[in-house]
């Protein structure tokens, strides 16, 4: 994973840059302010970035302030780190918009820890960016029935925008995501279908009995 670390001061740089390679990760390094907000405005942009609270040109907080100002779903982790340890000076650093705030002379081990809980950060929120991005597509392929639709009161069939007459079946296929199977009702079974082969059942017996009598052979 790269790391954008912003930090002017020659031995803080070398240190960092040191510690975080050893780590595995791999470094971008800038050495003012206005250079750092240059460098997160990038399309290939480092996902997380220690940030010196000062630089030239323009302060940690500041390049905290326009990076968050920034349209992005997946916007970076950004970590403080400065010799301020007042409170006040950690409330004013996140107001400001940054992620995390570690203090100099910065302990190994909870730079490490802090990492570790903004790459965690970043994974999660590149999951509910996913998920955002496929209910989107989902919700626009999704296509609801509204308003008054005219249904003829004989056959059913419903008349569409472009005022032809379909069937109920084709046009709620058409305008949702709806399937049909079909199958026949217990009351269409018993007025329709079982009268259907009951006349069908006569119809045949009748065409025997008749094809019978006529093959008879008269006796004098």
């Amino acid at each position: 994973m790269r790391i954008l670390l912003a930090e002017d001061e020659l031995v803080s740089r070398r240190l960092l840059a040191s510690t975080l390679t050893g780590w595995g990760y791999q470094i971008q390094v800038t050495m003012d302010g206005l250079a750092t907000w240059e460098a997160l405005q990038a399309a290939d942009a480092p996902k997380l970035a220690i940030l010196d609270w000062m630089m030239p040109g323009m302060d940690g907080p500041n390049v905290c302030r326009k990076v968050r100002a920034l349209p992005t779903d997946q916007p970076p982790y950004l970590l403080l780190l400065t010799a301020r340890d007042d409170k006040s000076d950690i409330i004013a650093g996140l107001e400001a918009g940054a992620d995390d705030y570690l203090t100099k002379p910065f302990d190994r081990g909870e730079l490490l820890a802090r990492l570790k809980v903004g790459v965690r950060m970043l994974g999660l929120q590149q999951c509910l960016a996913e998920r955002v991005r496929q209910l989107g597509e989902a919700l626009a392929n999704v296509t609801q029935l509204q308003g008054l639709l005219p249904i003829c009161c004989y056959c059913h069939k419903i008349r569409d925008d472009h005022n032809f007459w379909q069937r109920v079946e084709t046009y709620i296929s058409t305008h949702s995501s709806a399937q049909f199977s079909h199958g026949v009702c217990p009351e269409c079974l018993d007025k329709v279908l079982k009268a259907d082969m009951e006349r069908r059942q006569a119809g045949s017996q009748n065409t025997i009995v008749g094809a019978s009598a006529a093959t008879k052979p008269d006796i004098p």
